[in-house]
């Protein structure tokens, strides 16, 4: 059983640079649609590579499975477009808080709501300490603007977990999860990358398409893709934890080891953590810890 919380953690510290990832690639494009959709094609072709190296090119298809990959398309291609223009607006810990507590609340709810997930003392004190933990990190400064764009970030990124757990709880016909996460990832291409196609040529039409030398374009390309392999193995890891560990206990260990992953890469940055991220990575510890030392 333990190694199915290994595997948590592992995704958990791969997460952590997601974020850092999304933000040096929208300092280096911009935030616009067209970006968005570009970043989203380029990330799930080379996560598409990754998943087909890992099962073995091995790739069947069911309806089930085509109908709930094309809905974690949709969320994900949505997320990336939400997470760039939200950071464009509030800072980085008020974003960080909408996408992680929405990554924990939405599935943690499902989970006992939906799925007979008992709800325990220890996942009660887990997610008041996270929750609080998560509002420590909230900063003046934010700018009311980018209200749609984290409340989209908050909603998208629970509705990941909650599709997550939809197809593995599912009785219907279905591939197994390292196929599911494939046809994520083409239809993602299909998508995001179509509609790249679309508006690259409406510009063109217009007479102003972006201009970037090949060099940045280069340098941003590689960051999508190291971005899209990253993302699609640690979605695939949580996944496969999900068939044996409650979504209850899974996403908030997801929402606090994230936390904690993010302020610990910080340090190595320009922008050290203040000492109110460091209290609420301590208090996002003790959240996990108790899911754990709690007995009941």
């Amino acid at each position: 059983m333990w190694v199915y919380y290994v595997w948590i953690l592992l995704s958990v510290v791969m997460f952590g640079g997601n974020f850092a990832l999304n933000d040096v690639y929208r300092k280096q494009r911009g935030s616009g649609l067209k970006i968005s959709m570009e970043a989203a094609c380029i990330g799930a072709l080379a996560g598409c590579a990754a998943l087909l190296v890992s099962g073995g090119f091995t790739l069947a298809c069911t309806p089930f499975t085509l109908l709930m990959a094309t809905c974690a398309a949709l969320d994900a291609i949505a997320f990336t477009f939400c997470s760039f223009r939200a950071l464009d607006y509030v800072n980085l810990s008020l974003f960080s808080l909408f996408a992680m507590l929405g990554g924990m609340a939405l599935p943690f709810l499902q989970g006992i709501l939906f799925y007979g997930e008992g709800f325990t003392i220890a996942k009660g004190v887990s997610v008041l300490f996270i929750c609080i933990a998560l509002i420590c990190t909230v900063e003046r400064g934010s700018r009311k603007k980018g209200t749609v764009y984290y409340i989209g970030v908050f909603l998208l990124n629970g509705t990941a977990g909650v599709l997550s757990k939809l197809f593995t709880e599912s009785d219907l016909p279905k591939t197994s999860v390292t196929e599911y996460s494939v046809w994520v990832a083409i239809v993602s291409i299909v998508l995001s990358g179509g509609a790249w196609i679309a508006l690259a040529l409406l510009e063109r039409h217009r007479g102003c398409a972006e201009v970037v030398t090949g060099k940045v374009r280069l340098r941003s390309c590689g960051v999508c893709a190291l971005n899209g392999v990253v993302n699609k193995l640690a979605n695939l890891l949580l996944v496969f934890a999900l068939v044996h560990v409650d979504a209850s206990v899974q996403y908030p260990m997801v929402t606090g080891g994230t936390m904690i992953v993010s302020t610990v890469l910080s340090c190595f940055g320009s922008r050290k953590p203040s000492k109110r991220e460091i209290l609420s990575v301590a208090l996002a510890f003790v959240g996990m810890l108790s899911l754990f030392i709690i007995p009941v």
